[in-house]
């Protein structure tokens, strides 16, 4: 990763987790239209590297815990 990429995931991290949360307490309201809303919400997000690291934490979010 270079240190340009390092700096930018380092100063956006809070802001995809706050963001991923957001997006997934939608889950439960949406249900079964969940899945297009929150692929629209994902591709409206700027700038592409940011939409990446709110991916990946949804993805988190939506793993099982680990026991």
């Amino acid at each position: 990763m270079s240190q340009g990429r390092a700096a930018f995931h380092q100063e956006h991290q809070q802001a995809a987790r706050a963001e991923a949360q957001r997006l997934f307490a939608q889950k439960t309201v949406l249900q079964g239209a969940w899945l297009n809303w929150v692929a629209a919400q994902l591709y409206n997000l700027r700038p592409p590297a940011y939409a990446s690291m709110v991916r990946r934490e949804l993805q988190r979010l939506q793993e099982p815990p680990a026991s």
